[in-house]
């Protein structure tokens, strides 16, 4: 029969053995992740080689293409100072020709609102004069009196741009829509253009 300190040092034995298969089985994922462990990743995880290799979205705006340069708006004049004008520099836009002549009381008369009004509207709705039926020295001077020069004025003395239109009468307004179309020909006073002018430019 065992003596009584035999038996102590087993039972301390015992005891000692089941405290450390304890801790052993308290190791869980957790702990291993603690001591070095390489988690794997996770398969929600973006791809970087698929992310480098995308190209622009195809949602990308392209650039805008050039207006389409309607007929009415296919021709070249030169300005009462002798600056080039191409008239297909206007496609895309709402256009107001103004045909007129120096010694018209007419369109002296509509002269004062189209010199208000085109500093206002010249990237919407350009205001263009094409003068005629005078002599350029006269043409000149009714854009002075009437402070145009902020607005192209066409020196067309011999006639190019009315006879394009049509135009057989002084004081006349030819205003074309976006397309080039022209949707009115005629005389127009000046509440009546100013109307006109901001109905175009609101689209």
């Amino acid at each position: 029969m065992a003596s009584p300190t035999v038996r102590r040092l087993g039972a301390a034995a015992v005891l000692a053995a089941t405290l450390t298969a304890t801790a052993a089985c308290a190791v869980g994922p957790e702990r291993t992740a603690s001591v070095g462990a390489v988690a794997a990743p996770s398969a929600a995880a973006p791809t970087t080689a698929a992310s480098a290799s995308a190209g622009p979205s195809s949602t990308a705006p392209s650039p805008t293409a050039p207006a389409r340069v309607p007929k009415t708006l296919a021709f070249d004049a030169k300005t009462l100072d002798g600056t080039a004008f191409s008239a297909a520099a206007l496609a895309g836009r709402p256009v107001v020709l103004w045909f007129w002549a120096p010694w018209c009381a007419t369109c002296a008369s509509q002269a004062w609102t189209v010199a208000e009004i085109a500093p206002t509207y010249r990237d919407t709705v350009p205001i263009v004069g094409v003068a005629g039926l005078g002599q350029q020295k006269a043409m000149k001077e009714f854009v002075t009196e009437f402070d145009l020069a902020g607005t192209p004025q066409l020196d067309d003395r011999a006639g190019a741009v009315w006879r394009r239109f049509k135009v057989v009468e002084q004081s006349t307004f030819v205003i074309l829509d976006r397309d080039g179309k022209v949707v009115h020909q005629g005389f127009l006073d000046g509440e009546s253009l100013t109307r006109q002018v901001e109905t175009l430019a609101r689209g």
